[in-house]
């Protein structure tokens, strides 16, 4: 005899999530997932790699896929963060385009361009809501339905008035192909814990220093020394110029020690555990200007 789980089919597939920089992209993947996986920042292109976060839905395995913001390629990182998130587009099995509420509808028909060239269907999601009044919604729903036969949903999506996540889950589950599970039910991502703690250590460059520093620094996990309740994290920070590492050191070491208290705060919420987190500073001058700096960070352009 049969047993009647097994009659039910599964569902899964590949989700890339995009928009423009500060778009909320992380901020969603965050609340989908219940756990502080994806960098969030207030500054653009805070995210450079493509991140596999992975929520259970029912019957179904969403992949979804972080992506750096959607932007116009300048320097050789920043061509890399495109590439990155159009490669996540072609690879997936439908796109989630996030559009903030207040937006033109310029920054939807772009990305309707490039997500009709990779003939992948989409979702949108309209973001930010809660700073806006409901008529202002409703107004950019009617915006959006001269388009209506080209997206599959449009979901008014905001984390902190808890509005439109099962919405939005419903709606991309219906669109997964029908598969059994490609990853255990049990875990949140494919990435190692070492890409985890790196993320954590580069969002507080970024919440705690002046504009310039973020763009030009990248971390290395030197290693990890792991045991049950304490994790030995010895990390350096790299930065492209002498003035820039003055800047990360401050007075007296403020500026390390503010870093590597937030830092270790956000790993110990994540990892569960206790962190002992040793941090430095290098300089490697231009390393994010050329191909070889690049691939040095695993930015393989």
């Amino acid at each position: 005899m049969f047993d009647h789980a097994e009659e039910i089919d599964t569902k899964a597939g590949f989700v890339a999530v995009v928009g423009r920089p500060n778009a909320g992209k992380s901020t969603l993947l965050n609340h989908v997932v219940g756990e502080k996986l994806a960098m969030v920042s207030k500054k653009a292109q805070a995210t450079r790699k493509r991140m596999n976060i992975i929520v259970m839905h029912e019957d179904s395995q969403i992949i979804f896929v972080d992506t750096p913001g959607i932007h116009e390629k300048e320097r050789l990182l920043n061509q890399f963060m495109m590439e990155e998130a159009l490669k996540a587009m072609g690879d997936s099995d439908l796109i989630v385009f996030l559009a903030p509420v207040t937006d033109k509808l310029a920054e939807y028909e772009k990305f309707l361009t490039l997500a009709q060239a990779k003939g992948v269907k989409h979702i949108v999601v309209l973001t930010k809501i809660d700073h806006v009044k409901q008529s202002d919604i409703l107004a950019k729903l009617g915006e959006y339905q001269k388009y209506q036969a080209s997206f599959e949903a449009i979901i008014p999506f905001s984390v902190n008035k808890k509005v439109g996540k099962k919405q939005l889950l419903d709606a991309i589950s219906k669109q997964l192909p029908t598969s059994p599970f490609l990853y255990d039910t049990e875990i949140l991502t494919t990435e190692h814990i070492r890409t985890i703690y790196k993320e954590l250590i580069r969002e507080s460059i970024f919440e705690n220093l002046s504009d310039e520093i973020p763009y030009e620094s990248d971390v290395t996990i030197e290693r990890i020394e792991e045991s049950d309740d304490l994790d030995k994290v010895y990390a350096t920070i790299v930065v492209e110029k002498d003035t820039q590492k003055g800047m990360i050191v401050g007075q007296k070491g403020e500026g390390i020690k503010r870093v590597g208290k937030f830092a270790r705060e956000q790993m110990e919420i994540f990892s569960g555990k206790k962190i002992f987190l040793d941090l430095h500073v290098a300089v490697k001058k231009g390393w994010s200007k050329n191909k070889d700096g690049l691939e040095e960070f695993g930015y393989i352009i």
